[in-house]
C-alpha cells in the first residue's frame, strides 16, 4: 500500500528541527556546532534519544556516529539513510539536520504503519561533514565508515585552533584508539535527503528534486611570478605584471565554465598580492580555483581547458606560473535503480519534482564506496545555505520526507 503525503506532518518536522537548533544557537535562526564540541554532544544524544523512543536498536560507534536499526525478517546489509549534524560555524538549523530528522521519521513512520520490514533499516547521525573546526577531515564520520581513517590522521587532522583530533575525540569521551571499530561493510543503499543549497528548485517552483549525479570538484592553488615594479614610472608595455596576469586567467576560467552552461562551475573565491600596495606592481599574486562538473568525463575536458588557458597566458605575458591540486573529489553517478525508485515514490504521491545533479559535495559520495547511493533534495529559500539565513519551509520539508518514507518502504518491504 502506498503511503499518503500526509503521513509526515509538517508540525512535526518543525518540532525537530527547532529542537535540535537549541544546541549551539548562534543568534535567532543560526547554529555554530562543530564536532565534538560540548553543543555537538547534545545534538547527538538528542538524536539517539529519539530513536530509542520509537523502538530502533541504538549504538554510537568509535568515532561518535550515531546508528538506530530496525530489523528486518530477512538477514542480510541494511539499507541505511542519513546525514551530518555538525555545523559551519555559525551555519543554519537545515543543513545535514534535515536529512537525519528525515530518515528518523521515514523508519519511525514505517515501523508504526507496516511493522517489520523485510530488510533491515538503518538510520545514521553523521559525526562530521562540514571541516568547521578540523580543515582536514574530510568527512570523518563517513571516512571511518569507510575505513579510511589512519592513525597518522589522529595527529595530522589539526583544527584552526592547533588540537589534534584524536585528542579533542579523547575530551569528548572517545577512545581514539579504536576508530577502526567504526567500520561498516554490509551496507545494502545509502540514501540521503538534504536541502538543495541551490536556487533551482525555487526557480522552477518544485518543492524536491531526485539526485542523478553529485559534482566531482578540483581545488588549484595558482601562484603567478612577475616583476615588482613602479606603478606610476613602469611603461605597460614593459612590464611583467603578475596581476594583469592573474586577472586574465581568472576572467578566462570563469568565462569558460560559463560558456560551457550548466552544470559546469568555476569560482575563484581567494586572491592574495605581494606586495599588496595600490602603487606597486606585485611581485607575486596567489589565487585559488574551484572548479566543479558532475560528469565523469566532462569536468576532466574543464580541468584540462582551465590549465591550458593558464599556462598560455603565463607564456604569452612572460609570467612563471605554478598550479597546484590541493583537493580532488571525483563526481559520483547515483545509482539508476535507486533513481527510478525514488523518482517513482515521488510520482506515487504525487509530489512535484525534477531530476537533478548536485553542485554540492556530500557524504552520499563517500558512502558509495559501500553501497549504492541516492540523493533527495528539498527546496531552499532564495537557494541559500551555509549561513544563518537558510530556510526550508516545513511544508516542502514534509514532502521530501514523504517522498524519502515511500521510496524506503519500497526497497525494504517489497
Amino acid at each position: 500500500m502506498v503511503l499518503e503525503p500526509s503521513a509526515i506532518r509538517p508540525e512535526a518536522v518543525w518540532e525537530r528541527i527547532a529542537s535540535l537548533a537549541r544546541h549551539g544557537k548562534h543568534g535567532e535562526t543560526g547554529v555554530s556546532r562543530p564536532v565534538y564540541s560540548p553543543e555537538w554532544r547534545a545534538a547527538q544524544d538528542e538524536v539517539a534519544a529519539w530513536c530509542e523512543s520509537v523502538g530502533l536498536e541504538v549504538r554510537w560507534d568509535a568515532v561518535g556516529n550515531v546508528w538506530g536499526k530496525l530489523p528486518g525478517h530477512e538477514p542480510g546489509p541494511s539499507i541505511v539513510s542519513g546525514s551530518h549534524i555538525d555545523s559551519q560555524c555559525p551555519g543554519g538549523r537545515f543543513d545535514g539536520v534535515l536529512g537525519v530528522i528525515a530518515a528518523v521519521s521515514a523508519v519511525s513512520t514505517l515501523k508504526e504503519r507496516y511493522g517489520t520490514p523485510k530488510r533491515s533499516i538503518e538510520v545514521v547521525s553523521l559525526c562530521e561533514e562540514e571541516s568547521s573546526r578540523f580543515p582536514t577531515t574530510g568527512f570523518w564520520g563517513s571516512r571511518a565508515i569507510r575505513g579510511a581513517i589512519s592513525d597518522r590522521d589522529l595527529d595530522e587532522v589539526i583544527s584552526f585552533a592547533g588540537e589534534p583530533i584524536g585528542e579533542v575525540m579523547a575530551a569528548a569521551g572517545f577512545d581514539p584508539s579504536r576508530y577502526a571499530e567504526a567500520q561498516r561493510s554490509d551496507l545494502a543503499a545509502f540514501v540521503e535527503l538534504h536541502i538543495e543549497q541551490g536556487p533551482i528548485l525555487e526557480a522552477d517552483g518544485l518543492p524536491v528534486g531526485i539526485v542523478s549525479a553529485i559534482t566531482g570538484l578540483r581545488h588549484y592553488l595558482v601562484t603567478v611570478d612577475g616583476v615588482s615594479n613602479h606603478a606610476g614610472a613602469f611603461p605597460m608595455d614593459l612590464r611583467k605584471d603578475p596581476m594583469a596576469g592573474a586577472a586574465e586567467m581568472i576572467s578566462n576560467v570563469i568565462g569558460r565554465a560559463e560558456r560551457i552552461d550548466r552544470p559546469a562551475v568555476t569560482t575563484v573565491g581567494r586572491i592574495n598580492a605581494e606586495p599588496n600596495f595600490p602603487a606597486i606592481v606585485p611581485d607575486r599574486v596567489t589565487f585559488m580555483i574551484d572548479a566543479r562538473h558532475p560528469d565523469p568525463a566532462a569536468r576532466l575536458a574543464l580541468y584540462a581547458e582551465h590549465e591550458a588557458a593558464i599556462a598560455a597566458i603565463a607564456e604569452r605575458r612572460g609570467l612563471q606560473v605554478n598550479v597546484v591540486n590541493l583537493k580532488e573529489h571525483p563526481p559520483y553517478v547515483c545509482d539508476p535503480d535507486l533513481v527510478a525508485n525514488f523518482e517513482a515514490a515521488a510520482m506515487n504521491l504525487e509530489i512535484p519534482f525534477k531530476t537533478m545533479t548536485s553542485g554540492a559535495v556530500h557524504d552520499t559520495q563517500r558512502m558509495a564506496t559501500l553501497a549504492p547511493g541516492v540523493m533527495i533534495f528539498v527546496r531552499s529559500k532564495d537557494g541559500r545555505s551555509h549561513t544563518p539565513a537558510e530556510y526550508t519551509s516545513p511544508e516542502d520539508a514534509a514532502l521530501g520526507i514523504a517522498t524519502l518514507t515511500e521510496g524506503l518502504r519500497t526497497l525494504a518491504y517489497e
